[in-house]
């Protein structure tokens, strides 16, 4: 055999091993990016166990400095009632004093300001209370406009709810979550007659918190709901998973 026909003979070799090299990398590749891809939730109802809950009350007067007295009396009466309600005085955060000029303007027929009488000054304040006894707040925001036999124009917000055990009821869903995924994938997998390998990636979804049994919209971007005491936690977890 020549020289020409050997060359050739290993150019032709090299091409075929070549090849076949190249072809178990494909198949290795492809073997390796096969992933199952899903997602669990995990989920809880709870009861809040934290209140916060705030009014607000005013004087008006021409005379400031009788406003201010008149506000410092309103003042001690709501203490007093809120105090004989069962809340301890520590526990009432009173807010600075807002103080407004009111006039009385006049306009002509054409929308014109023609003039503007001073009617007093009017002074605002609110008190605020965080609390564990939700029942006993609650109640209270329901009822306090009985100050308003005492005189004061009591003006009552509804009340916001919180969990103060919000971490740890997020651990039990994220692991509720990753559970519930495994799961899933090990369906998958099995459906697809092959098995479940390593666990390549997990993300944790969004975080979102509602009110019970509400029509309540979840948000891309997470609903943190404060208005409802009774509420259905939920989160997403992601996982990916080498299939074989």
């Amino acid at each position: 055999m020549n020289k020409s026909h050997i060359s050739t003979l290993l150019i032709a070799l090299a091409v075929v091993i070549s090849a076949y090299i190249l072809a178990g990398a494909y198949r290795n590749r492809n073997k390796g990016n096969d992933t199952i891809s899903v997602t669990g939730l995990g989920s809880k109802d709870f009861t809040s166990d934290l209140i916060v809950w705030s009014g607000s009350f005013h004087k008006k007067n021409l005379d400031l400095k009788m406003a201010y007295a008149e506000l410092d009396a309103a003042r001690e009466v709501v203490k007093s009632y809120l105090v004989a309600k069962g809340i301890g005085a520590d526990k009432l955060i009173f807010s600075a004093i807002d103080i407004e000029q009111q006039y009385d303007n006049r306009y002509d027929d054409d929308g014109n300001q023609v003039s503007s009488i001073f009617t007093g000054y009017r002074l605002q304040q609110s008190v605020q209370i965080e609390s564990n006894e939700v029942e006993k707040v609650e109640e209270i925001s329901r009822n306090v406009t009985e100050l308003i036999n005492s005189g004061i124009e009591f003006y009552s917000n509804s009340p916001n709810y919180y969990y103060t055990k919000l971490a740890e009821l997020k651990i039990e869903m994220i692991a509720e979550a990753t559970k519930d995924a495994n799961v899933r994938a090990q369906k998958i997998a099995e459906n697809a007659g092959g098995s479940l390998g390593v666990l390549k990636s997990a993300d944790m979804g969004v975080f979102q918190i509602v009110g019970q049994n509400s029509a309540e919209d979840y948000s891309w971007g997470g609903s943190f709901n404060t208005s409802s005491k009774n509420k259905t936690a939920s989160i997403t977890v992601n996982l990916q998973y080498e299939s074989h």
